[in-house]
Parts: structure tokens; sequence; C-alpha cells
């Protein structure tokens, strides 16, 4: 018997007797706390990556910002579907093919790009493994221009205009 007058049995029985009562989800769940040492760690996490790699994304701006947000989770990259849209709407009101021909950046001979009108250079420094190297590309621009902001200002979240 422990200290407190009930043996490990009798607990492990009534917490057994109410998850029966919870239904099987809880039970699943709590299966660690009354014994289960056989389940793994790494099988949830290897269900996931399964399933986020088969997600299929539609090829538009709400499918480009989650495939870039799925990109940036697995590289450690913050932000925030509203952080990456606030600014996508401003910067290129959602076109990836939007170039801005005119600012010093293209009189300097490197026009902003895409939709979050990120430089070559800028591109190229910041590019996330597993994207394109188009810049035009919608989610390489995403994850690229992300991966800029979270190095220079911890997050695109936090940019509330031109960067």
């Amino acid at each position: 018997m422990s200290a407190n007058g009930q043996n490990r049995h009798a607990r492990t029985s009534r917490l057994a007797r109410k998850l029966a009562v919870a239904g099987t989800g809880a039970a699943v769940l709590a299966l660690p706390l009354i014994g289960a040492t056989t389940a793994s760690a790494a099988t949830p996490a290897a269900a996931t990556t399964a399933t986020t790699a088969a997600t299929a994304y539609p090829d538009n701006l709400d499918g480009w910002i989650r495939e870039s947000l799925d990109i940036m989770a697995q590289h450690g990259i913050p932000g925030t579907y509203e952080g990456i849209h606030r600014n996508i709407m401003r910067e290129s009101s959602g076109n990836p093919l939007a170039i801005n021909n005119w600012d010093i950046n293209a009189i300097n001979g490197t026009p902003s790009k895409g939709l979050l009108q990120v430089i070559d250079p800028t591109f190229q420094a910041y590019h996330v493994e597993g994207t394109s190297w188009d810049p035009y590309d919608p989610v390489a621009n995403i994850t690229a221009a992300c991966n800029y902001a979270a190095d220079r200002y911890g997050s695109m979240d936090n940019v509330f205009s031109a960067y």
C-alpha cells in the first residue's frame, strides 16, 4: 500500500474504468499513464511527416501561403498566415509575377520580384532548401522572404512596411 492508504492496483483500476467510460479516444491518449511502455515517441512524428509530404495545396494564394508555412515549420522559420498574407497584399496584391521596375533597386539593376517583392541577391542569400530557385515561384518567394524577415526582424509578422 502507498502512504495515502490506496494501493497502486486500485488507483490504476479506477483510472481504467474512468477511461472506459470516457471512450476509447481518451484511453488511447492516456495509455502512457497506465503503463504502456512500448509506444514509440517517433511514431506520431513519422505519421505527421508522411501526412505533410502527401498534402496537396491549391494553386492559389491560400495554398502558396499554407505550403510555405509547412516548409518554414520544417526549417524553424517563424511566421503566421496573417503576417504573410498582410505583407503579400501590401507588396504585390497577391500577384506572383509582380515586378517593381521603378524604385532604386530597379534603377540599380535588381528589381523586386514576386509576391513579397524580393530582390535577387536577397532571394539567393535566404533561399530555403527544397524550394525552387525561381524568385517568381510563389512558395520559394514566400519562404525566402520569410527567412530574410526572420533574420532581420524576428519574423515576417513584425514587418509592417517595405522591408
